[in-house]
């Protein structure tokens, strides 16, 4: 029997203490989004853990450029996760998100790419779509940045490559239709990498300043009463400069922000609050898998994160 109970918790790679506390997942993905989805788990929110040895749970088998880049997941009512994704750099090849959908996040539904900013042809991009469920009117939003260019020309030339992204969002009930596209914000500049958080009965969109010219590249937040704003004025950054892909949790009484530092020296880590007006660096304290790059962190039951532990 010892020999047993030693192998379990090998398996699980956690301490036998922390076998009753909360659970938190990360999806992620490696390289170029080629590899498909990755996920990590921690019972603290500061030590993450690669599951099945770091290979992907789901390939991606939709969009022009088959890839998975900025994986969202979510879970809802129902106990359904549902995941979308960047498909590829430009909407050249379709504007489209990717998504699938799992019970367990081992097996998974068909992939499909799901038809965005169709009222909107001259888009460029579609880039890091999120997944968020309204609780208040009982259906989904998706929502992303892209360019179209002309757009807002007063802040052209801000970024790279004459990306001046805003936010847009759709929503859904079922995942088989969806309202048109519409603005969801614009914070007066170039911006990317929105991710929702509810704290109360606010709603804190936090997103990358894009912008380059002059160099920004750090992460603001806008709150509003409901998802779907509207929003108000943008924050002033609350992380230093070169970082994105901001992923937000609220873990034992302090709230943090996740974010991805991509210059040199590349690596993953974080701020924390207690009140989200002051914010404290804690990337030091944290400690990913590898290659570790833009996705989300949400809570996931103790059995479900055991299982998935146990993937070989």
């Amino acid at each position: 029997m010892a020999c047993v109970c030693l192998f379990v918790l090998a398996v699980l790679s956690v301490p036998v203490h922390s076998l009753g506390e909360e659970y938190f997942l990360f999806t992620s993905f490696r390289g170029n989004g080629e590899d498909g989805l990755h996920l990590a788990v921690s019972t603290d929110g500061y030590h993450w853990q690669a599951l099945n040895h770091d290979r992907s749970f789901l390939k991606p088998e939709v969009g022009g450029y088959k890839l998975m880049r900025d994986p969202c997941l979510a879970e809802g009512p129902d106990g359904t996760f549902r995941l979308v994704w960047t498909c590829g750099w430009t909407a050249d090849k379709g504007r489209t998100v990717g998504y699938a959908h799992s019970k367990d996040l081992i097996h998974w539904s068909e992939q499909k790419g799901i038809a965005v900013m169709q009222n909107e042809p001259n888009t460029r991009n579609i880039w890091a779509p999120e997944v968020f469920y309204e609780k208040a009117r009982r259906c989904w939003m998706i929502f992303w940045s892209s360019t179209i260019p002309g757009r807002y020309a007063g802040t052209d030339g801000t970024g790279d490559d004459a990306y001046n992204h805003r936010f847009y969002f759709t929503t859904t009930a079922d995942f088989q239709s969806f309202e048109p596209s519409q603005l969801l914000y614009d914070p007066g500049f170039n911006a990317i990498d929105a991710t929702l958080l509810q704290a109360g009965a606010k709603f804190y969109l936090f997103f990358k300043d894009e912008r380059k010219t002059p160099l920004k590249k750090n992460l603001r937040y806008a709150t509003a009463a409901q998802p779907e704003g509207p929003f108000g004025k943008p924050s002033e950054p609350f992380t230093r400069n070169w970082v994105e892909g901001p992923s937000a949790i609220r873990i034992k009484g302090e709230y943090l922000v996740y974010f991805d530092h991509y210059v040199q020296p590349a690596y993953y880590g974080a701020v924390r609050s207690k009140d989200l007006e002051h914010w404290e660096d804690c990337a030091k304290e944290m400690s990913f898998p590898k290659g570790h790059r833009h996705g989300t962190v949400l809570r996931i039951p103790q059995s479900l994160a055991r299982r998935l532990m146990a993937v070989q």
